[in-house]
């Protein structure tokens, strides 16, 4: 599976989905870095079939209205250390990366992962 993980979400993400075999980017390795709008984050992601990972409303505005990004994953934990967001994420990410085989918009709530249509 491959992610581009937007600029709220912290780059230790990137790493840990590398060490667990994923393929991701954070907006950091983009040439502008975090300051990467949200269409050239979308053009990235969709050009390699990744998801994007993002805590940013407006990646799910724009999917409503342009169907991009192809693949969206929104977290919606609120407030969330980075060391018990990642565990959060790794538990989380075998049935997110079966989710994406059919699915393409996902939200990560602290109670569940939800499947959009």
């Amino acid at each position: 599976m491959r992610f581009v993980v937007d600029a709220q979400l912290p780059r230790r993400l990137t790493r840990r989905l590398n060490e667990l075999g994923h393929e991701a980017v954070h907006t950091l390795d983009l040439p502008e870095g975090n300051r990467t709008a949200g269409q050239a984050v979308c053009t990235c992601a969709d050009a390699t079939a990744a998801a994007v990972v993002t805590k940013d409303a407006d990646f799910v505005i724009q999917r409503t209205l342009s169907g991009r990004p192809q693949r969206l994953l929104v977290i919606a934990t609120d407030n969330i250390s980075n060391s018990l967001l990642l565990q959060f994420i790794e538990t989380h990410l075998p049935a997110i990366a079966s989710a994406f085989v059919a699915e393409a918009f996902l939200e990560l709530t602290r109670q569940s992962l939800i499947i959009h249509d």
